[in-house]
């Protein structure tokens, strides 16, 4: 089995370099996939199309895969997901990490983080570098998502509501700090694993 980790969009680093570190122990063999390419528009394009090639590129196509998807790249999950379906590569299950979930229809990140954090709650600081129109760009529908049980794991306080959205959709949920997250992420996999 397969634990393709996907990292936070727009070349950003990972905040949990070790997160695939004990998933060897579990029979899980960890797939780290950088992506270059999607610094212009569109980036959500760029992006899934950068994945996939990647993805491609590095397993097998009968593998059974899960796609670990990170921060801003969580709401891509249905996209990228799409485009496994399409590459005819079998995807067990879905895990989000500190990420903002896909939504069915049409939306953008800043739509996003207004229904995905508390009510009242200022929207998050633009980091540093982020590029103009990256907010306000029209993700992927991801209308026949998720085509596979799905996971969250929450290591960074700030996406809480995000972990409770995840929890009321009846996904299994995980909280830890951030040196255990590689041990939960095993944990959960194997779950999602014998729920597909």
């Amino acid at each position: 089995m397969i634990a393709v980790l996907l990292p936070p969009t727009l070349g950003r680093p990972t905040r949990l370099p070790g997160l695939g570190e004990g998933l060897g122990a579990a029979g899980l063999t960890p797939v780290r996939i950088e992506v270059d390419g999607d610094r212009l528009p569109p980036y959500a394009a760029r992006y899934v199309a950068a994945a996939s090639l990647e993805i491609r590129r590095l397993v097998p196509p009968d593998a059974p895969t899960a796609l670990v998807v990170e921060g801003d790249a969580g709401p891509l999950a249905g996209a990228l997901g799409a485009a496994q379906r399409a590459a005819h590569r079998p995807v067990f299950g879905y895990v989000l990490v500190d990420a903002l979930l896909p939504q069915p229809g049409i939306a953008d990140r800043a739509d996003l983080d207004r229904t995905q954090n508390p009510q009242g709650a200022p929207p998050p600081p633009v980091p540093e570098g982020e590029p103009e129109g990256y907010r306000t760009e029209k993700l992927p529908p991801s209308a026949d998502w998720p085509d596979a049980p799905c996971g969250y794991l929450l290591t960074d306080p700030a996406r809480a509501h995000a972990a409770r959205l995840a929890r009321m959709r009846g996904w299994s949920v995980r909280e830890c700090a951030p040196e255990k997250a590689s041990g939960e992420l095993a944990a959960l996999l194997l779950e999602l694993r014998g729920m597909a």
